[in-house]
C-alpha cells in the first residue's frame, strides 16, 4: 500500500515559565544545540513525515528561520507561523495551513517541540496505528501509583495503575478528522470555557467533538518533555550518552 502524506505540526511557542526564565525553552542548549533542533532533526530524517509546519511564539519567525531552519539546513519545514495564546490556538494555526490545501487521505503528527527525544521507531508505530484507527496518541503506562485528589487535597480514589497511561506527543490524526474537530472547538471556544472544559491536548478535541476512539501507541520513557531545570539536566545526560 502506498504511504499516505504525513505532516508534522511542531509547536515551539513555549515560554519556559516553569524553567524560571523569560527565554523560550525551545532555544535552551542541550550540549551545543537548541532543544528544538532535536525533534526537527528526527522529522527531517524520517521516512514517515513528509513536511513540517513550525509554530512559534509571536515575533519569533525571523529568529527561528535564521537560527534554526537555515542554520541547520532543515529542508522539510514548509512554513513557519505564529501561534496563539493557548496550545490549542497554536495547533489551529498549523491546521489552518493544511486546511487550505484540501488534501484527502493525509495524516497529521502534532508534536511538542519541548520533547526532543522522539525517534523513527515511535513515528513508525504511530503511523501504522493511525492508518488503522484514524486517531492515536503516543504514551507509556505509568510506573507509579496514581492518586486522584479532592478539592481539599485528600485522596479521593486510586485508579487501577494498569489502565493509566502518561500521554506524550506526537498525537496523530487523519486530516479529515482533526481539522473539522478543531474548527468546531475554536468556534465554540467561549461556550466550552464557560462549561469549565479546558483543552489540554489534541486527543481531547477528537474525544469531545467527534466521539471517535483514540488509540494508545507505545512511545518511550525517554520521550521526556523539557519543563523544569531538572528536565534540562537529564536531557543533557541523554544526549551525552548517545554521543
Amino acid at each position: 500500500m502506498e504511504k499516505a502524506h504525513c505532516t508534522a505540526i511542531v509547536l515551539a511557542g513555549g515560554r519556559g515559565k516553569r524553567m524560571g526564565m523569560s527565554q523560550s525553552k525551545m532555544y535552551l542548549q542541550i550540549q551545543d544545540k537548541p532543544v528544538l533542533y532535536y525533534s526537527l532533526d528526527v522529522f527531517e530524517k524520517s521516512g514517515v513525515v513528509d513536511e513540517v509546519i513550525l509554530v512559534v511564539a509571536k515575533g519569533q519567525i525571523p529568529y527561528c528561520r535564521q537560527e534554526i531552519v537555515e542554520k541547520y539546513g532543515f529542508q522539510k519545514i514548509k512554513i513557519i507561523v505564529e501561534g496563539g495564546a493557548e496550545r490549542y490556538h497554536s495547533v489551529w494555526e498549523g491546521l489552518r495551513v493544511l486546511e487550505k490545501e484540501h488534501r484527502k487521505g493525509g495524516y497529521v503528527f502534532i508534536h511538542d517541540g519541548a520533547r526532543p527525544f522522539i525517534n523513527e521507531e515511535i513515528l513508525e508505530r504511530a503511523y501504522r496505528k493511525v492508518c488503522e484507527s484514524r486517531a492515536c496518541v503516543v504514551g507509556m503506562p505509568v510506573k507509579d501509583t496514581i492518586k486522584i485528589a479532592d478539592e481539599k487535597g485528600c485522596i479521593r480514589m486510586t485508579p487501577n495503575r494498569s489502565l493509566v497511561w502518561q500521554i506524550q506527543t506526537p498525537q496523530v490524526f487523519a486530516e479529515e478528522l482533526i481539522i473539522p474537530a478543531y474548527r468546531e472547538v475554536i468556534e465554540k471556544e467561549k461556550e466550552l470555557l464557560e462549561q469549565g472544559i479546558q483543552i489540554t491536548d489534541d486527543a481531547m478535541v477528537v474525544e469531545n467533538v467527534c466521539g471517535c476512539p483514540v488509540h494508545l501507541v507505545e512511545g518511550s520513557y525517554g520521550n521526556l518533555k523539557i519543563t523544569t531545570p531538572e528536565d534540562l539536566e537529564i536531557a543533557k545526560i541523554f544526549v551525552g550518552d548517545k554521543e
